[in-house]
C-alpha cells in the first residue's frame, strides 16, 4: 500500500482523554459562595466535537441554574478548558535540596 504524501503531519484524534484531569473557567462554589474561576475536573467522555468535564463541587450554567450531575460540556478547541498549570510545591521543593 503506498503511503499517502501530506504538508503536515496528522494531528491526534483528541485532544483529551477520558481520565485526564483538566481546568475549566466556570461558575463554581468556593467556601459557599459562588465564583466563576478555573476549577479542576476529570474528563468522563471524549467525542470528535465535544469533551465531558466532571467536578467534585457544585457547578453552575450561565443562565444561574445548578448542573446536578456536575458535568459540563465543551468544544474541543475552547478555550475554557485547558491541562492543569504545574504548581511547585513545598515537598517538591525539599526533594530539589
Amino acid at each position: 500500500m503506498r503511503s499517502v504524501p501530506f504538508m503536515k503531519p496528522p494531528e491526534e484524534e483528541h485532544e483529551y482523554q477520558v481520565g485526564d484531569t483538566v481546568e475549566v473557567l466556570c461558575d463554581h462554589e468556593k467556601g459557599g459562595e459562588r465564583i466563576r474561576g478555573w476549577l479542576k475536573g476529570i474528563v468522563v467522555q471524549v467525542d470528535p466535537k465535544m469533551v465531558a468535564v466532571q467536578f467534585r463541587s457544585n457547578v453552575f450554567l450561565t443562565d444561574g441554574w445548578m448542573v446536578p450531575d456536575h458535568i459540563l460540556w465543551f468544544p474541543q478547541k475552547s478555550t475554557n478548558i485547558r491541562v492543569p498549570s504545574k504548581k511547585t510545591n513545598r515537598l517538591d521543593l525539599l526533594k530539589k535540596l
